[in-house]
């Protein structure tokens, strides 16, 4: 069985967040964090009512998106999508790398798309038992 190039499986996973966030179950996204992972948002920007936010922890994770959802934020049956795009890896060791990536999310994209807010994301990926998998993101708009 050929080996599977890092980079190309930590943008997948870059991408597979977002389209989680979007349309999948929280118990799938969260799989995709390490257990002790951080998820730390600035701002969403002015358009999308989601303030400053520090949540640490798989558990803590789940529920935060679980919010998101209720409130109507993201999730399925919002019309909301993230795009990410712009992908930088640097690898620090064969277990670590640190990714940087443009953000764009999107509205009413059942109806007229528009551009609601974007930014970086600042993550960090650790290799857990042979998996990769999010340890770290900090997301700042603009």
């Amino acid at each position: 069985m050929a080996t599977e190039c890092p980079s190309e499986v930590i943008r997948s996973l870059v991408a597979r967040i977002a389209h989680l966030a979007d349309d999948g179950q929280i118990d799938d996204y969260v799989q995709l964090f390490t257990e002790d992972a951080v998820w730390e948002m600035k701002s969403a920007g002015p358009s999308v009512a989601i303030g400053p936010q520090i949540v640490e922890g798989r558990r803590a994770i789940a529920e935060s998106a679980g919010r998101r959802r209720a409130d109507g934020i993201a999730g399925p049956g919002t019309a909301t999508r993230h795009v990410s795009s712009c992908v930088s890896i640097v690898f620090d060791s064969e277990d670590s790398a640190r990714v940087q990536s443009v953000w764009q999310f999107f509205v009413d994209t059942a109806t007229a798309p528009k551009l609601a807010s974007m930014g970086t994301y600042r993550d960090v990926f650790q290799k857990v038992d042979e998996r990769w998998l999010l340890a770290k993101r900090s997301i700042t708009t603009g």
